[in-house]
């Protein structure tokens, strides 16, 4: 007879897996920057949860539940930043559709930035 707890482990783990294929399949298949970079963050973190609760529930080892929490933490914490950072390395650079944003907040900003270099060049 199968123990609840593996079968619980199990459903986490192909709902984890499941995420994380949609991450991968959204960063293909999604024709921008920024709705990649959505794909890549979103379901991937709930994914890496879900995949690590599974080990831990899995491995039954109370010892190991501390290891597992900073390993989601720091997934929590650097993957936001990161797609931020590659964000707005896209905008300077030119690779954001901006007919698809709805409100470009940086656009102000980048030009001040911009005409701020021109004048500094010109000295």
């Amino acid at each position: 007879m199968t123990d609840p707890v593996d079968v619980v482990a199990g459903v986490l783990m192909v709902a984890g897996a499941l995420l994380s294929l949609g991450a991968a399949i959204g960063l293909l298949r999604f024709p921008d920057l920024l709705t990649r970079m959505h794909a890549a963050t979103k379901p991937q973190v709930l994914g890496s949860l879900l995949l690590l609760t599974a080990l831990g529930l899995e491995l039954r080892s109370w010892a190991l539940v501390p290891l597992l929490v900073v390993a989601w933490i720091f997934q929590l914490l650097t993957v936001p930043v990161s797609a931020h950072m590659v964000g707005r390395a896209g905008y300077r650079t030119k690779h954001v559709d901006k007919a698809r944003l709805t409100v470009d907040e940086l656009d102000d900003v980048v030009a001040r930035v911009e005409r701020a270099e021109e004048e500094e060049l010109e000295r």
